[in-house]
């Protein structure tokens, strides 16, 4: 059972989370109303997770963001789920950023239980995950020094799908391709963005952010 930490200063909607967490099979070991106490209850309990919503007191702005920082900082090995009401283009990107174990959802996704739970599961295991929503307001979207122009039209779809956090296998099953084929894909894709030479995992993680960044 994994243990999960949860902050937003909607106690309705926390309450919600808590009980929807606990029926999907998470231990909520702690829920907070501001950052402060999160990163009280992080550091008391050690969770593998922590979700936390982008705008909370004292000024609603990026508390979130920046309890999730210092959690990244103290605790590299805790994922972290940052919960938005509206689509924040500059704040996800800046998430994601941040590598791996991380995930921006739109509070809305959350009605999904078994989406919403997959998506925990995914940066419980070290993925990175960005709300579809997002994903679709950025798709086509050009620019002139646009770094994903060398791409070909189903690679722009494979890459899409990888910053909705999908694996390779999700993927094929989507397109309706063998995972070997999707893995052509994705290797291409690191080939043509200028990538570090790191990890392909985390490499992964640039594309998207690349790719998010292409507006």
């Amino acid at each position: 059972m994994r243990r999960v930490a949860l902050a937003d200063d909607d106690v309705l909607l926390r309450e919600g989370l808590a009980s929807l967490l606990e029926r999907g099979g998470f231990d909520v070991v702690g829920q907070a109303g501001d950052a402060e106490q999160l990163l009280a209850i992080v550091r008391d309990e050690r969770p593998e997770l922590a979700i936390v919503d982008i705008r909370m007191p004292p000024t609603h702005t990026t508390e979130g963001l920046d309890a999730a920082d210092t959690i990244r900082s103290e605790f590299p090995e805790i994922g972290i789920v940052v919960l938005s009401a509206h689509v924040e283009v500059e704040h996800a990107m800046e998430l994601l950023a941040r590598g791996e174990r991380t995930g921006y959802l739109l509070k809305s996704r959350v009605t999904d239980v078994d989406e919403f739970v997959d998506t925990l599961e995914r940066v419980a295991r070290g993925g990175s995950v960005v709300d579809p929503g997002l994903v679709q307001e950025l798709v086509g979207a050009r620019r002139r020094d646009d770094p994903l122009a060398e791409l070909t039209a189903r690679e722009r779809e494979v890459l899409a799908l990888m910053a909705e956090g999908r694996s390779n296998a999700g993927i094929a099953h989507r397109l309706w391709v063998t995972e070997g084929t999707v893995e052509k894909h994705v290797r291409s894709i690191l080939s043509k963005l200028p990538l570090p030479a790191t990890q392909e995992d985390h490499r992964r993680v640039l594309a998207v952010v690349a790719y998010l960044d292409s507006r």
